[in-house]
């Protein structure tokens, strides 16, 4: 007995010292908790209760169960125009980003005078407001004064009417993706920096060339990069509204009407919010499944070093 007392004499100050330091631990964090509960949660759980009611800004909202989701999936005309047009962004505009950021990291990984300006030349794009881009490009498009004609002018080819065409209007906003690909182009050159220098020493040594070096040594190191941009290339694609919004506003002919643009004009124009709940909803869904597929997938093509 005397022994069980001495010993519970011993832990109680560690008890008692590990509840502080957690208490200290949470009264430093509750900031952000409750900016997390505020939000971020509290805004999640409002929006999935919106997705089962009929609601709008000028009356409470009443349940009115899955007829929201089932007006999506079944009656509603611009649902899969919405949806095919952000596959097609989706499947061009990240593996253009994610190649040409490779490519650009590649290129301005070398260790030469002056090339620490070129890297934040090709960077400093990737921070420029997405508006103001967008504003500069519409112009560059304009059929009449871009510039971007002009060119094509200059060499005998008579450029699309870019932002007013069915065809090319999509293409348009996938070129203008393109302008923010700095950011992955830094992420790809931290990768690339964290290569061991003695990988390529023992393939040289082996009689590897150029192209040798980037297929056996730098691609299956880089993968674990790779995977992050795709993964956070996708989650951002699949969220694509500011450029359509500013450039076409979802035209011609909702050639660019993007699902979260959809989202907007029903929840702010139409003033649907339980609607625009539900199909905020099945966004998360889509975007939780491409997530879980290229995790799942990644266990076949990512290469960990060690691992």
């Amino acid at each position: 007995m005397a022994l069980a007392a001495s010993r519970s004499e011993r832990t109680r100050p560690r008890f008692i010292q590990a509840t502080r330091r957690a208490l200290l631990g949470y009264a430093f964090i509750s900031p952000w908790l409750l900016g997390f509960l505020c939000f971020t949660a509290g805004p999640i759980l409002a929006v999935f209760y919106f997705s089962f009611s009929e609601y709008s800004i000028f009356s409470a909202p009443h349940l009115i169960g899955l007829k929201n989701y089932l007006t999506a999936l079944n009656g509603d005309r611009l649902f899969p125009v919405s949806l095919t047009n952000t596959f097609y962004y989706v499947a061009l505009a990240v593996p253009l980003d994610l190649v040409g950021g490779f490519v650009l990291a590649l290129a301005l990984n070398a260790r030469l005078r002056g090339m620490t300006l070129f890297r934040t030349l090709f960077y400093v794009p990737a921070i420029v407001p997405t508006v103001a881009a967008t504003i500069v490009f519409v112009w560059l498009f304009d059929p009449n004064l871009g510039l971007i004609n002009f060119g094509l002018s200059l060499v005998g080819i008579n450029g699309p009417n870019w932002l007013g065409s069915e065809a090319w209007a999509k293409p348009a906003i996938v070129l203008i993706s393109l302008w923010h690909v700095g950011g992955s182009m830094v992420i790809y050159l931290a990768g690339l920096q964290g290569i061991p220098v003695h990988l390529y020493e023992a393939a040289a040594i082996d009689g590897a060339n150029r192209w040798a070096k980037l297929r056996h040594v730098t691609i299956p190191l880089m993968t674990p990069t790779i995977f992050y941009n795709a993964v956070v290339g996708v989650i951002g694609s699949f969220q694509v509204f500011a450029t359509a919004y500013i450039a076409t506003g979802g035209g011609p002919r909702n050639a660019t009407l993007f699902y979260v643009l959809y989202i907007y004009q029903k929840a702010f124009q139409d003033f649907s919010l339980g609607y625009a709940s539900a199909l905020a909803w099945i966004l998360f869904l889509l975007v939780l499944l491409f997530t879980l597929v290229l995790f799942r997938s990644s266990r076949s093509w990512v290469h960990y070093e060690g691992v």
